[in-house]
């Protein structure tokens, strides 16, 4: 029996983590988006295994041919190594934007048609300022 929604734990790869966040930082004043590739645990269906990213794009997120395309390049790509589509990343442009948007939602809605799992990952791009020689850091 498959698990619900709400009873799913997500494990995400350093890998997968780290091209995700480079890509936002790599575009701090774009919105970026990617899809995150993985499978469902063999032994444990309640637990969605993140292993990979893919960065798709910084500008002109809401151009729905590039981004069909996209997907379809992907999944084929991927899916010789057993992974699939499973979710949707997103950073938007400005720092103190933490809301998804429309096109965040529609993208993440389509991912979940076909994979009922799917997250949506919202990376907030914060801005925070530290005094001289202190970093926050314990």
């Amino acid at each position: 029996m498959g698990a619900g929604n709400g009873d799913i734990r997500y494990e995400i790869s350093q890998n997968a983590y780290i091209k995700l966040v480079l890509h936002a930082l790599n575009h701090k004043t774009k919105a970026v988006n990617g899809v995150l590739l993985g499978r469902l645990n063999p032994q444990n269906d309640a637990v969605l295994e993140i292993v990979d990213s893919v960065p798709l794009f910084h500008s002109n997120l809401a151009l729905l041919p590039p981004l069909e395309i996209s997907l379809i390049m992907v999944e084929e790509h991927y899916a010789s190594q057993g992974l699939g589509i499973v979710g949707y990343f997103h950073a938007n442009e400005r720092f103190d934007d933490v809301e998804l948007g429309n096109v965040a939602k529609n993208i993440g809605d389509h991912i979940y048609r076909y994979f009922p799992q799917a997250p949506i990952l919202l990376i907030i791009k914060s801005l925070k300022l530290y005094p001289r020689g202190k970093t926050g850091a314990p």
